[in-house]
């Protein structure tokens, strides 16, 4: 068996072994989770593949041994209970189960693992329907840059597409460790590189968090993972790893432009927010 599964996996294509996740071809190296989270994944339909082969041999097995014979009548010998057969089928489950839970902990416990010091730190902030991004200087806030977006805009006559050129584009310094702050200026929305396989959610009122380091230069998609209305579809954006060198390029090509400081929540537009003031009232009532 073990022979036969190894000639079976040296004929599949490399999208195949990454378990058809989404991305290229080049998935496994992308960033410094993306190895674990094919391995997880891959590892764990194998497994299911073979438990359900065992157990579709075992119900054809039975369906054919057991069947009704030509002559037979009445109801064959019925058994109430086998207890070895019985301790198996409680003891391999629970193994199999605690088996999952354990490597699942072991690789999301990695990939949380929290950056004491990274070498960049991002605000990504979601909204209806575009992206803004903050890069902070940790060392002086006041110096820090940003770059606000808008939403993906269609080409005219083109089928849907839209212009690349025009997406908000998140830059990222490769083989640093990077900090990214999640948050939304007003419904929920979720922050979603494809190629780094992983996503998190930006939560009214919650900042969330990941940590990365990516390893491989080149320009990704990304995009919202959480239907938040009308234009949900055209919640873009690009993510170009770049050199360190080129990483601190861009962010002087924005300090030169005069997106200096931060774009903090005064954008935001939720109204609603446990620590809110209570709304003033209408024009014609203030008097």
């Amino acid at each position: 068996m073990a022979v036969g599964l190894v000639i079976a996996l040296a004929g599949c294509s490399q999208q195949q072994l990454n378990g058809w996740l989404p991305g290229t071809e080049q998935t496994k190296d992308v960033t410094n989770h993306t190895s674990r989270i094919v391995g997880l994944w891959t590892t764990s339909w194998i497994v299911l593949l073979a438990v359900g082969l065992i157990v579709w041999g075992l119900i054809i097995w039975a369906a054919i041994v057991y069947r009704r014979r030509k002559g037979q009548t009445g109801l064959p010998v019925q058994m109430r209970y086998n207890m070895p057969l019985e301790i198996f089928y409680t003891i391999v489950p629970l193994i199999l189960v605690l088996g999952f839970f354990a490597f699942t902990a072991k690789d999301q416990t990695a990939i949380e693992h929290e950056f004491k010091n990274p070498d960049a730190t991002i605000h990504v902030y979601g909204k209806r329907w575009g992206w803004d991004f903050n890069y902070i200087d940790q060392q002086n806030p006041d110096k820090s840059v940003y770059y606000q977006g808008i939403q993906a805009q269609e080409e005219e006559n083109a089928n849907g597409a839209v212009d690349e050129s025009l997406l908000p584009t998140l830059y990222l310094p490769k083989g640093e460790k990077v900090k990214i702050e999640l948050s939304t200026r007003d419904v929920n929305h979720s922050f979603w590189v494809i190629d780094f396989l992983y996503k998190k959610d930006m939560l009214a009122g919650k900042t969330n968090y990941e940590y990365f380091i990516p390893e491989k230069e080149g320009t990704y998609q990304g995009k919202c993972a959480e239907l938040c209305g009308e234009y949900h579809s055209l919640m873009l954006f690009q993510v170009k790893v770049v050199s360190p060198a080129k990483y601190q390029e861009y962010l002087g090509k924005l300090e030169k432009a005069g997106k200096v400081g931060l774009l903090g929540n005064e954008y935001n537009t939720n109204t609603n927010e446990p620590n809110n003031k209570a709304p003033v009232t209408a024009s014609g009532e203030n008097k």
